[in-house]
């Protein structure tokens, strides 16, 4: 890597951004679907900078237990404070830690990146949830004064009124859906919020991101053995439903769902079609109110024919420079070089190199910093 490193950096000459640091990651057998995840995740700058904080305010010293959080983030300080500009770092505390959590990811089998970066942001939540109980259940405890002087202050102790927590990881990826039915017969809409961390998206051959996310929020009638229940006719009724998002996330995290179970073949098959994903996205057709812009920041793609074997590498931009991150190499690219990543519009090709998670960045978000 050394040569390759140098390589970058003369490749990018005068213009290495100040302070940035581009290291490959050791893949430690079959680790690329963490690799090329964790490479995303760094370059998702709000992300990187409250994690990185996060780990300076809590440093405990020896005393504090590993978890994946602490993991995380002594991985990412690794990276940001190396003396060297590029080279190559070991996320092994990491991939330990990953493995000894989760038996999912402890065999040397492929593994889903998507499945990962599910399991991950939902880890970083829990820890941060626990830590922020433990500190008020800390701080209640140390001010016994305080709380008879107003009456029992705990009235949702059996946890009914529990307000959820907003950790930094749910102000930058987590957006709120909502679910709308609405009865044929009274009119009536029902209408349920769900928050999510991505959004996974059923593809079609020789489509694009924009019709992706039309079809998602499509209306769907419900009838036959599907029909709905209506709490105002108080029977089964027709009803037509359909998926909006009404609140968009900071970070957007689109997932295309390229492993489709085929019943005939009684197995997952890899789905190869061409899906555009755009540098920048609008998110028109999904919101009440005006469209939210996003700029595309990186690309987890799969390459392999088949959903059980193959291999994880991502592309990231990184002020206005797109790079090109394969386990402990990492090179510069073309911006041109991205849409090689959007498929084949052949069913058969040789080009088995298909974007399978996108994250874009909202650009509101960039001109409030």
């Amino acid at each position: 890597m050394g040569a390759a490193g140098s390589k970058l950096e003369k490749a990018l000459g005068d213009q290495f951004p100040e302070g940035e640091r581009y290291f490959g990651l050791e893949n430690f057998g079959n680790t690329c679907y963490c690799n090329s995840v964790l490479q995303a995740l760094y370059f998702c700058v709000p992300f990187r900078e409250q994690l990185l904080d996060y780990y300076s305010s809590n440093k405990n010293g020896a005393d504090a237990e590993d978890n994946l959080l602490t993991c995380l983030a002594d991985l990412f300080t690794q990276i940001s404070s190396q003396k060297k500009k590029t080279g190559v770092i070991a996320p092994k505390r990491f991939v330990q830690r990953l493995k000894k959590q989760n038996e999912l990811f402890r065999s040397y089998m492929h593994q889903d990146a998507h499945e990962f970066l599910n399991f991950l942001l939902n880890e970083l939540v829990d820890i941060l949830e626990k830590e922020a109980q433990a500190a008020k259940n800390e701080a209640e405890t140390s001010s016994p004064y305080e709380k008879t002087a107003n009456g029992t202050k705990n009235p949702q102790a059996n946890g009914v009124q529990k307000e959820p927590l907003v950790t930094w990881v749910h102000q930058n990826f987590q957006g709120i859906l909502t679910n709308e039915t609405r009865c044929l017969r009274c009119e009536t809409v029902t209408a349920r919020d769900e928050t999510f961390f991505d959004l996974s998206l059923d593809i079609e051959q020789n489509s694009s991101i924009t019709s992706c996310l039309k079809n998602f929020s499509s209306t769907e009638t419900l009838n036959a053995e599907d029909k709905f229940f209506c709490d105002k006719c108080c029977s089964l009724q027709e009803a037509q439903k359909r998926m909006k998002i009404k609140k968009p996330p900071h970070i957007l995290v689109i997932h295309l769902k390229r492993f489709k179970y085929i019943e005939q073949l009684g197995r997952y098959k890899k789905l190869s079609y061409r899906v555009v994903f755009p540098l920048e996205l609008k998110l028109s057709n999904t919101m009440e109110d005006a469209d939210s812009e996003y700029s595309l920041f990186a690309v987890v793609v799969h390459v392999g024919s088949g959903p059980n074997h193959g291999h994880y590498v991502s592309l990231v931009k990184s002020h206005n420079h797109w790079l090109f991150f394969d386990d402990e190499n990492v090179e510069m690219i073309d911006e041109s070089a991205v849409q090689t990543f959007f498929g084949s519009a052949q069913e058969y090709s040789s080009n088995t190199d298909h974007g399978y998670i996108l994250f874009y960045e909202s650009l509101a978000a960039n001109n409030k910093s």
